[in-house]
């Protein structure tokens, strides 16, 4: 489907379901995208961090693509991660994307080597100059040792390279004054009016949509879609009371993500165990585990999972 700009709203970054050996559960991913968009979401965003793209092989990556655009089937459009570390890679992912029925990409500065700003644009000019789909700039320095800077966000948004990007750096200070180079909510001023800010910080949402961001990426949203949605329509409608009391709700929630124990597992491996034990609580996907070498939650840990499960009221998925 078309990709509308800016797009705007709640765009979850759809988790990868394995099977016992290790490979995409596609039955379980058709689950969790029709999950997704009965919630209400407006559109999705496949192997990503959440998705688990880093630990997944090329015919893995494609199977999950391919099964999230047709699962999809036009509802919502389909962003790609096309994430590796040097741009010949990425734009292999990329031109598998667009095969595959990707609506546009999603793709991080280059990693592994340290690299210098203006390599950064060149990355970013290679893959929109060879792949005719709109491209999505993914800030998350924690995991490829680049923050992009404001300028450089700027300059890539008014040349036509970025159609937008998704910030997860954490510096909530950068993306308000990207926000505010960029003309905020008017972004046509600044001759960038179809630009997307998307943030990734999933347990401040309300705050960066007041600020004028269009929409937030959370990993969260695979285990509550509707509440992000909620979220979002309220603010959207200026109801910040409301929203703000779906962000404390979403905020409890949350804590979900430190259920593995930290002296025997890392943070990614708890989180995204958590969101898998809570999709398999409620019914959606079939096992919680974690591609290898992440340690899988253990019994303890998923108990601890239903119980903020139930504090938030969330049962089975209709």
């Amino acid at each position: 489907m078309a990709l509308p700009a800016p797009l705007r709203g709640v765009v979850p970054p759809v988790c990868t379901p394995l099977d016992a050996e290790g490979e995409v559960d596609t039955a379980s991913l058709t689950r969790l995208v029709e999950h997704l968009v009965r919630g209400g979401v407006h559109g999705l965003f496949a192997l990503g961090s959440t998705g688990e793209v880093a630990y997944l092989t090329d015919a893995q990556r494609r199977t999950v693509l391919e099964t999230v655009v047709s699962a999809a089937a036009g509802r919502v459009p389909v962003l790609a991660g096309v994430i590796d570390t040097t741009t010949p890679r990425v734009l292999d992912h990329a031109r598998a994307a667009a095969l595959a029925g990707a609506d546009a990409v999603v793709a991080t500065a280059p990693f592994y080597t340290r690299t210098h700003p203006l390599e950064i644009a060149a990355h970013f000019r290679r893959i929109r100059a060879l792949c005719d789909l709109p491209l999505f700039a993914y800030d998350i320095p924690v995991s490829v040792h680049s923050k992009l800077s404001t300028d450089l966000v700027r300059e890539l948004a008014l040349d036509g390279t970025l159609a937008g990007v998704k910030d997860s750096s954490g510096d909530e200070g950068g993306l308000r004054r990207l926000m505010a180079a960029l003309g905020g909510p008017d972004r046509a001023a600044q001759g960038a009016p179809g630009f997307s800010v998307l943030t990734g910080g999933e347990l401040t949402v309300d705050a960066a949509l007041l600020c004028g961001a269009d929409g937030v990426v959370p990993g969260l949203g695979n285990v509550d879609p509707a509440a992000y949605v909620r979220l979002y329509d309220a603010a959207r409608g200026g109801d910040w009371q409301r929203a703000a009391a779906e962000q404390e709700r979403l905020v409890a929630l949350f804590a979900i993500v430190d259920a593995g124990p930290e002296d025997r597992m890392g943070r990614s491996s708890s989180a995204l165990g958590a969101f898998k034990a809570a999709l398999r609580l409620r019914g959606v996907i079939e096992r919680h585990d974690t591609a290898f070498p992440q340690i899988p939650l253990d019994d303890e840990s998923v108990a601890r999972v239903a119980k903020l499960l139930a504090d938030a009221g969330l049962g089975a998925a209709r």
